[in-house]
Order: structure tokens, then sequence, then C-alpha cells
């Protein structure tokens, strides 16, 4: 009898990541971008044919995929070892060398759209204006350029152009809670909402016939609905609200006069198609936790990207007519089942105030089971932990270590009150509802006191470090990937289009000063007495390496058992297999250690 080894950390990472796809106009090519050899790169399939083959050898990350009415190119975006200076280029269908189209050193180019004849490439900059940004168009054919609209007041971003390119749609970023839309029509500034002194979200807007616009918004709303502008009354209005539904995404099937909505409340997605002759909507059917992103080709036909807690990223397609999902990949975690692979339990609990957290808790194979459970505050922090596959959690998982994984104030899909929540307070309530996660996991039996880790990136990683220093009495050891553990550094370091939002985000530093002395985790070094390590990129543009030398620098000095582990090639996370590996290898060699102590 053959006796294989257990799944080693390898084994699980090398299950790939799809981050992005785009169809071809005659639906006879899909391109995606994938990790296939070790590096993000671009790879096509001949549709049926599954088999990929390489289009580009960039070896790094795509932030922006598209392709012209024509089918004669495509439009990718590339920074440069996680740096996310996005610098734009084009490329031929069959792939190949990529042909320079926006690119300048330090600067951040950020697609918008392509006219229809493929002549007009529109795009916003941080050119000439770096914390308010630009919005242009180029020229393809004559390299002129002609500045649209410039920022100011707030960071803006060109999000839709109208057929005729006599409109676009812009945004402004006043913080993440706070993005009213624009329409410059015929030279005209109109808001896409009546005037209003209360703050929302506009999520996506898109031109859907030559005078109306639809678009998702929370305007006047805690969860966000379908909106309806008319361009030639100004005339606002509700097209659907369903209760406890948060519509983010709209895609338009022009073709077939329908609109298809994604639903991104709580731990799950949901996908609604709204029919705009019946004016009535139904509940679609997905073969996924997550929608990634969603296509509508030019017939109708759909395609989207998405996962599950125990699938990993891949595409599916369903024709404008039928109800059944065809799998385009198969993405797969090598040499494991599915059944191998643990579906998170949806738990609810009451924080310091009676507010309901709800979060996710991964639990162990009893036979695999060590006892102890990684405690993981997400990242964002307006973000959200969901029915996501991860490579790390299912190792974990598989190594004996359970999950838990809270969804804190601030957190998204719960509405915008429920997101407000931790603006201008990082380290209070957000604080308390992971202390009273951890309090109620061990009075309901889900783990002894004494066998908790914790473990955070981004903002999580901040939590990590704020946790360590003031509840160290909850935790054996502690992990903190790229988190600030400085607020005032950490606003002063940012990308120049974040400093407008700061104040709202984070705190004012002059009048804040004492809330955000109290919130910053270095505040607390005397508190970090369990054992930590620390990770971080070097090129990171949002967590400066900066932030984290000054911990582990400041760490050291008081004689706390501290690692430190830099990746020269990474920004904001881990773009390259590899690092990936080495990174999460580091992790559970450390987490191992902290069992025998």
């Amino acid at each position: 009898m053959l006796n294989f080894q257990k799944p080693d950390v390898e084994q699980f990472f090398q299950t790939l990541n799809i981050t992005d796809f785009v169809i071809s106009p005659d639906e006879k090519q899909l391109v995606i971008t994938t990790n296939i050899n070790g590096h993000f790169n671009l790879w096509g399939m001949d549709l049926p044919n599954q088999y990929p083959y390489p289009m580009t050898f960039r070896n790094q990350r795509s932030h922006a995929l598209h392709y012209d009415q024509k089918g004669e190119f495509l439009i990718a975006g590339f920074d440069n070892d996680g740096d996310e200076n996005i610098q734009l280029y084009a490329l031929q269908p069959r792939g190949g060398s990529l042909l320079p189209i926006r690119v300048e050193e330090g600067e951040k180019h950020y697609f918008s759209s392509l006219s229809e004849d493929g002549k007009r490439l529109y795009y916003t900059s941080s050119k000439e204006n770096p914390t308010y940004l630009n919005g242009y168009c180029y020229n393809l054919e004559t390299e002129e350029v002609t500045t649209l609209i410039k920022g100011s007041e707030a960071p803006i971003e060109i999000i839709a152009v109208s057929q005729d390119e006599e409109d676009f749609i812009y945004t402004k970023h006043y913080s993440n809670t706070h993005t009213p839309v624009f329409v410059r029509s015929h030279g005209e500034d109109l808001a896409l909402t009546p005037p209003s002194e209360k703050e929302f979200m506009v999520y996506e807007a898109l031109f859907v016939t030559s005078d109306s616009v639809y678009f998702t918004t929370n305007f006047e709303s805690n969860y966000s609905y379908l909106a309806k502008f008319n361009l030639h009354t100004k005339h606002f209005s509700k097209v659907l609200e369903l209760e406890q539904e948060d519509l983010t995404s709209v895609k338009a099937d022009k073709e077939n006069h329908r609109l298809y909505l994604v639903s991104t409340s709580g731990v799950e997605d949901r996908l609604f198609v709204y029919d705009l002759s019946r004016e009535a909507y139904d509940l679609k059917k997905i073969p996924v936790n997550l929608i990634d992103k969603l296509a509508i080709s030019e017939t109708g036909n759909l395609y989207i990207l998405g996962d599950g807690s125990t699938s990993p990223a891949n595409i599916y397609f369903q024709t404008h007519e039928g109800d059944e999902w065809e799998k385009l990949t198969n993405n797969v975690v090598p040499g494991i089942s599915e059944d191998m692979l643990i579906e998170p339990e949806v738990i609810r609990y009451p924080s310091y105030d009676g507010l309901e957290i709800e979060g996710l808790f991964y639990r162990a194979h009893e036979e695999n089971s060590n006892g102890h459970v990684i405690h993981w505050p997400h990242g964002g922090p307006q973000s959200a932990e969901r029915k996501m596959y991860w490579s790390l959690y299912q190792f974990l998982l598989h190594r004996g270590y359970s999950i838990f994984a809270p969804n804190f104030r601030g957190s998204t899909g719960y509405g915008l009150e429920f997101m407000k929540m931790v603006e201008q307070d990082w380290g209070f309530g957000p604080r308390l509802d992971n202390v009273k996660g951890i309090e109620w996991l061990v009075s309901n039996g889900y783990v002894d006191s004494d066998k908790v880790l914790l473990m955070g990136g981004s903002y999580g990683g901040y939590m990590a470090l704020l946790l360590h220093g003031r509840h160290a009495e909850y935790y054996k050891a502690v992990v903190d990937i790229f988190g600030p553990g400085n607020l005032f550094s950490f606003i002063d370091s940012v990308p120049d289009h974040w400093k407008p939002s700061m104040a709202k985000f984070v705190g004012d530093p002059v009048e804040q000063k004492d809330k955000l002395t109290e919130d910053s985790p270095i505040t607390y070094l005397k508190g970090m007495k369990k054992p930590m390590l620390v990770i971080q990129g070097a090129n990171d543009p949002r967590v400066v390496k900066a932030e984290s030398d000054q911990i582990v620098e400041a760490l050291k000095k008081e004689g706390s058992q501290v690692e430190y582990m830099v990746l020269e090639d990474e920004g904001h996370g881990f773009s390259k297999k590899e690092n990936e590996i080495n990174v999460y290898k580091k992790i559970l060699h450390f987490l191992d250690q902290q069992l025998i102590q």
C-alpha cells in the first residue's frame, strides 16, 4: 500500500489565481489574468478550446483589461512589483510585445473607456494633478492628449463615456462613504442625485440609452438600490430597491433590454436580472458564492468570474436565453478533493454595545485539529470577510488551525450606517467588536482561552498590533502583515490622492491628536509581550515600509521577541507565487513554534 504525505504548503499554493478576464467581441477568445507560471500574465483561450496559451511575459499583475470593439487589439494596465503606478499598453489579440500607450514613470493611469472605433482612449491620471487627478482623452492615431476635466476638492475619476462621446460620467471621492457622481453633458456638469446634506455613495453608473443613466447608490438610504437619471429632464428616480440587499454592481444587456445587478449583502453575493421593458426583476441562480467580475457580451451572453469557500476562482458562461452555467476554466486545488476543504459556519454575536456582529468560523476537521484558533481581523477596514476561496485558510485548516474572521463595525455589506462606524474611530469600536468575538468564542466552547493566535493584514495588521498592545492576555502570538503602527506617520505617507480623505477616514492629526494617539498601536509597545512576526512589502505605497520598520525597531528596543520579513519585490500583497509560498511557510513555522512553547 502506498502512503502519500499530507499536502504541504506548496500543494495548496499551486492553486492558480484568476483575477480578471475579458471576452473578444466575437466571443471566440477569452483573455484571463492568471499566474500559471508563478507570476501574473495574460493568457488566452480560443473558445471552445479551453487550453490556455501565454500572451504576455511581463510577470506583473494586470489592473485593467479591455478589448476594442473591432477585436483588433486590447488595452492592459500593469504596475511594477506592486508599486500601483499603473501604466497602459496595447496588445495584439495573439499576444506578444506590449506597445506603450500611456506610460510615464511615477504616474498612475486608470483606464476608463475606449471609443467605438478604437481611436480614442479615455482615462484618469495623476499627471499634473497628483492629489485630485485629471481626466483625459488620448487619440491613438495623432497621439494628441485632450484634458477633459481637472480634479479639485476631491479626487475624480472618469467611469463611463457615452456612445457618441458627447457626455461622460465621473466620480468625486470625498471618502469611501461619500462618492457622488456627475455627468458632464455638452459642457454642463449635472449631479445624478438631488441636493442633500447626507453623505452617500454611487457604486457604478452607465449610459443605457441616449437620454438615460442607470446607477447603483445609497442616496438617502442605508442600503444601495438601482436608480435612473434622465439627461433631458434632469430627473432622478428610484428604479429598484430590495429590502436588506446592497445592490452595487450594474451591467447592461442593451440587446435584450435588461440590467444585471449584483447584491453584495453579508457574506455572499446574489445576482438579479431587471427587465427594462417589464420593469420587473428575477433572482438568478449562480454557481459561486462571490462574483468577482460580471461581463455581458454584445449579444447578451453572460460571463462571470467567481469563487466560493471551497472552490478557487473560475470563469463561467451562460447564454442570454439559458439557465445553465458552463465552466470555461478548471481551476482546482492540486491533489485536494473539494470534500477535504472546509466551508465556514456563519456566526453572530452581540458586541459591547449590543450591536450584532456577523462573522465566519472555519472549524478544522477533528482528526486534524490542534485545538488552536487563528483570529483574523480583515483589511480595509471598509471591506468584509466573505465566503471566498483563500489557499492560506484551507492550508491552515488542514494543518489543524481553526479560523475566526469577524465582520466588525466598518465592514461592507451591512448598510451605509454600519460601514461609517469605523470612520475616525479605528481603534475603539472595531477593537471591542474583535475582543467580544473572542470572548464569545471562548464562552460558547469554540476555543480554549489559552489557544488563540492573532494574524491580520493591512487594517487587519493594524488591528493585530493594537489588540496585541492592549489585549495581549487573549493571545499566544501575533502575525502582522503590512499593518500601520503609527496613525500619524501612516496619514502622512499614503499616496497623494488618498490624502484629501484621510481626515474623514482616519482622523485629523491636529484636531484629533489625542484620539489618534490613543488609537495608534505604537502607543502600547510595552503591552506587546507575546512573540511576533512582522511581514512587509518594500514597494508598498499604501502602508509604506517605514511603518513596519518603526514598530520592529521600537519593539527590539523594548526587548520584545519579534521577527521581521521584508519582500523586496512586492507591494501591498503578494503577486509572485514564490514569495507567497515563502511567506506562508514562514507564518506556518512561526505558528507551529507557538504550539510547543
